[in-house]
Parts: structure tokens; sequence; C-alpha cells
């Protein structure tokens, strides 16, 4: 590699063997989830109406390793690894001493990140007998990659899209039809969640709790339907540091290491996925731990503005309490925010590395995240899905820092996907209909308000 360098490439031999589980190196660990009737520890058999067995013991895991099965490797093998790229071009337009790279996960099948976990996920069900899986979407990129999933094991899948992304990413809706997959407008018709809340409020935006709800509803009804999530448990956020592994070796290789990581964060699975290995090395004393910083909509804030508490992570009140940082389970982000994340809660894990003081995080409005998916894409030539945007403002912001600052530092992000499918949300920001607005103060803390009660 030379100091021009500005690929760094992997072959497919290092794919990771093991999925790395932060678990095994909390220094406290995270309090239990929790059975909504008795408020007490759930075992493994109260999730098994919704997950595989296999799924089941590695969400409960403390070993740091977890193998990869042999056929989860060759699937990941085309688009595995990643490259990670020397942002060279963003740095000369943002005159900064920083380097800048980021790891590209939007060269997967689907677009993003998300095929990390939903290979595995519909392996594991394929593995137990499972027929059908069922699941909710926001923008589309895990429905999109749980469709991709479902086609590459032979699995129904049905999707319930939050009806506000359903009407603005048609084009995700019919990657999911392409892959094979039912994708269904949420609140819906199908369930008795989704009839009640259309019939108290017919024009509904809908909400990824809300969608969760009626996916839940579905899989608990059928024992040959499980029931698959793209973020926020511990099993998605294992899958996801195939990311943070990758990145170490080939940080390697451009002989550097991050002063800052940075990943968007809603649920927290690509922010998981590029930190906890960085995380990880740092609390075992093997390296210097960077700085971790989590980034959000201002519209829909829960590191930054939520309370870390027990909280359902679906609207209509069917699945287990985790303790977590949350704006309420009833809370329902504007519908005019185009950047996604939007779910009401966030990672458990995630959530107590905020609480220790592991990571920090900040919230951005949409107009500036636009504002500098703009500038990376006519200097890097990758145009960002719309949740990716909030970690490319962060870079910049940090670059910007050492510019001032006249500090060489080394920043790292993750791209958690392309835009390809998201232009509707550019066209709203060059004609100036993309506004800036906030969420409903009174209707957060009413939802807050609403918190289950846990002793």
């Amino acid at each position: 590699m030379t100091d021009n360098t500005i690929k760094y490439q992997l072959d497919e031999e290092h794919i990771p063997k093991a999925w790395y589980n932060i678990q095994a190196d909390m220094p406290t660990p995270t309090p239990p989830v929790l059975h909504p009737g008795t408020k007490q520890p759930i075992g493994p058999d109260d999730l098994s109406p919704l997950f595989p067995m296999s799924l089941i013991m590695q969400e409960v895991s403390t070993e740091r390793e977890i193998e990869i099965p042999q056929p989860v490797r060759e699937i990941y093998r085309m688009w595995r690894p990643t490259p990670l790229i020397r942002a060279r071009a963003l740095e000369k337009a943002l005159g900064t001493p920083a380097k800048i790279f980021y790891k590209n996960e939007g060269v997967s099948p689907a677009g993003s990140h998300k095929p990390n976990t939903a290979i595995p996920q519909a392996f594991y069900n394929k593995e137990a007998g499972v027929k059908r899986l069922t699941t909710e979407t926001g923008a589309g990129q895990w429905g999109a990659s749980l469709a991709l999933a479902g086609a590459m094991f032979g699995l129904d899948v049905t999707v319930y899209q939050v009806r506000v992304s359903f009407d603005q990413k048609p084009y995700r809706r019919a990657l999911m039809e392409t892959y094979g997959a039912r994708c269904l407008p949420s609140p819906s018709d199908t369930t008795a969640f989704g009839r009640h809340v259309l019939a108290t409020r017919p024009d509904h935006p809908g909400s990824l709790g809300i969608a969760i709800s009626e996916a839940v509803e579905i899989a608990v009804q059928d024992p040959e339907t499980k029931y698959a999530l793209g973020s926020v448990l511990n099993h998605v956020m294992l899958h996801q540091t195939v990311i943070g592994q990758e990145a170490m070796e080939q940080l390697v290789m451009a002989d550097a290491w991050p002063d800052v990581v940075i990943g968007c964060a809603g649920g927290g699975s690509n922010f998981a996925g590029i930190s906890f290995p960085f995380i990880g090395k740092g609390l075992r004393g093997e390296a210097k731990k960077p700085r971790i910083i989590a980034v959000e909509p201002a519209a829909c804030p829960t590191l930054t503005r939520g309370t870390y508490a027990y909280d359902f992570g679906d609207t209509g009140h069917l699945t287990p309490l985790v303790k977590m940082y949350t704006l309420g389970s009833n809370f329902t982000p504007p519908g005019f925010h185009s950047g996604g994340l939007r779910y009401h809660g966030m990672s458990a894990l995630v959530s107590h590395l905020k609480e220790l003081g592991e990571i920090e995080a900040v919230a951005y409005q949409q107009r500036a995240c636009f504002d500098a998916a703009v500038t990376f894409a006519r200097a890097e030539g990758i145009v960002p899905a719309p949740e990716s945007t909030h970690a490319i403002k962060a870079a910049i912001e940090e670059a910007l820092r050492c510019k001032r600052e006249g500090k060489a530092e080394t920043i790292l992000f993750n791209l958690s996907g392309h835009g390809h499918f998201d232009m509707g949300a550019y066209i709203d920001y060059f004609s100036g209909r993309l506004v800036d607005a906030s969420y409903d103060e009174g209707e957060l803390a009413a939802a807050l308000a609403d918190l289950p009660a846990v002793g």
C-alpha cells in the first residue's frame, strides 16, 4: 500500500469466522429482560414463540466469540469483505488535516448493512424447520434484506412497512417484492392491533412500534412462523460485528488506528457493528479505545432526549420489557422526517454502554445531514442513504474540529447504505420541501409518562 491508497480491500479468506460478543467484556452486565406480566426475568422458553432456540441462545450468550456457520459465510462472500475507503477527496474539500475512513456497507445486494444479520437469521430459522418469517421495516432497508435472505433459504416473508415510508419509498417496496416478500403498509387491516389503530386514527402515518406489534401478532399465532428483527436485539448487534472486525484488519493495512469511530443510530445495529469490536479491544486493554459517537436525528432523538428505563419494544405491548433509552412506546416520529432512524427505543447493549459512559451521542436536523450528504457525494461519488447522512454529518463536524485545532486525528465512520432507492428525499431536499421541524413535545411527554411501572 502507498501513501496515496484510497481503497483497502481484504480477500474472502478474511471474512470473520466468528462474531464478536461484547457481553463478554461489559464492565457490568446489562439489566435483565423482563416478562411484561410478571415483571420477572424471562427465560428462553418465553421467547420461543418468536425466535428459534439457536438465536435465543445467542441473545443471552456471554461467550466472546460465536462461530459463523459455513453456509452463512458462503453467502457473505457475495459482498464481504466490504471495502474500507480513505476519503481523500472529502479531506481535501474540507481542508482538514484529519484522515477520514469509511466502511462501505452499501455494496451488499440489498444496498445496506442489514443482510449481515438477515442471512444468519434466515439460516437459523430454516435449520429449525420454520416456514415463514414476519417482520417490520421503516425505510425498507431491513425489509429488503430479510426478503433477500428469505429467497436464499426458501422462506416466505411478510413485511409490515411503516405507512409513511411505504408511501415515500416505493422502490424499496418493489425491491422486497422482487425478492419474493409480501409488503403491507402498517397500520394494516390484517391484524387486530392494526385495525385498532386505524379505528382510532384512520390516517395514522405508522411507526416502527406499531409495525412490530403487527408482525409479532402474526408470528405468535402460527407455530411454523417466526418473527425476525433487524436491529435492537443482542443477536442482531452480534451479527453486525463483522463490520468492525474487518475494519480493524483494513486499518492495519493503512497503518492507522481511529481516534473517533462514528455510526448513525436508530435501533443500534450498524452503530454496534462498526464500534463494538473497537470498544471491546479498549475494555480488554489491548488497544486505545477511540471516542465512540452515535448519531441520531433530532426528530427522533432516543439517546439524547430519551429516558433510560424499562419499556416495551412495540406499541401494542406484546414484547418483553427491555431497559433501554426510549422515547416511549407510544411515541410517533413526525412523518415529514425523511432521514430514517425512526424507532422509539434503542438496543439494550448500546443503551447500557451509553449509561456507562463508554459512548457519546449527538443529534442533528435532517437538512444539515443532507447538506453533509451532498458534500460527501460530490467529493466521494457515493450517494448515501438518508440514515447514513447522520454519520457523515458527524464525521465532517469532527474533521472541521480537527481543522480548527490543528489536529491530524483519524476518523472512521460506517457508511451503512447507499441512497439509490431514496432519491425522493433528495428531490425534496433540492426543491426546498425537506424542512426541519421537531417532534411534538406534548406527545413525547405523554409517551414518557406512560412508561410501564417496574419496581
